[in-house]
């Protein structure tokens, strides 16, 4: 009876989160067989898949770079912090537009910088050749996405002791030992936490690729959500849609959950 002030709190998430999903699962329970044979949704698996591989590993080694300079001692720490956050403080579409005209081949920054420090002899198609636009999307995904891992991460190297520090400073330890040996293990369970919310972003990634390449070209940066999206408003397969959004799901957070398991250097079962 103590917990019955919890009762409207849950029937509310319920409503919202629960009975959607339950309805999806139920919808779809029929077309679940297809999800083998469908060749689309292997391509599109495998695309999500290597995205999110490539731009969370960036993140996590860039975030955490920065994490270490954003920890010194330093005039206007709190600036830099706080300028640190605008990346991941603008909406992704805008975000997505401006990167668009960076890797247009036409008037695009990238040509126009890489030609004038001799990297490039003609100007390339960023968004018009798969390699290179899968390239954009990572870049763009690991620009904007880089400050909300380093801000975890900075959190997670304050909470270590100073006091540990400066007992293994002592015993002549240095500051590349102290890292492997102190902070690193202890900044685990903040590694886990973003990789595990990073991982689910990539995985569901859409408004940034809808606007920068349009899954395109010849569907190279096509995603598991805009496969999703097309299904359900496109081709109107609701019941096929919901199949896929059910996999979609659950899948991505298996997935997630196991790969910030293996980060803590807990078993994934």
């Amino acid at each position: 009876m103590r917990h019955l002030y919890l009762l409207p709190a849950a029937i509310l998430v319920f409503g919202i989160l629960g009975l959607p999903l339950v309805l999806t699962v139920s919808r779809g329970s029929g077309h679940f067989a297809a999800l083998f044979s469908d060749a689309t949704l292997g391509s599109v698996a495998l695309t999500t898949l290597a995205f999110a591989a490539v731009s969370v590993t960036l993140e996590m080694a860039i975030g955490l770079g920065f994490a270490l300079l954003l920890q010194q001692t330093i005039r206007a720490r709190g600036l830099f912090r706080a300028i640190a956050l605008i990346p991941w403080a603008l909406p992704t579409a805008v975000m997505a537009m401006s990167w668009r005209w960076i890797f247009n081949d036409v008037y695009g920054v990238a040509n126009d910088m890489l030609l004038k420090v001799g990297l490039l002899h003609e100007p390339i198609a960023w968004l018009g050749r798969p390699g290179t636009a899968f390239f954009a999307l990572v870049a763009a995904d690991v620009w904007k996405t880089t400050p909300f891992v380093t801000i975890i991460l900075l959190a997670g190297l304050q909470s270590v002791p100073r006091d540990l520090h400066e007992a293994m400073s002592v015993d002549g330890a240095g500051p590349v030992r102290r890292f492997f040996s102190l902070a690193l293990p202890l900044l685990r369970p903040a590694m886990a936490v973003a990789v595990t919310f990073r991982m689910i972003q990539a995985l569901g990634i859409f408004d940034l690729v809808w606007v920068l390449t349009g899954g395109g070209p010849a569907d190279s940066t096509r995603t598991l959500a805009q496969y999703v999206y097309e299904t359900l408003f496109r081709y109107l397969n609701l019941g096929y849609g919901a199949a896929l959004t059910a996999a979609v799901v659950l899948g991505a957070f298996l997935l997630a959950s196991g790969v910030g398991a293996a980060v803590r250097g807990k078993p994934v079962l």
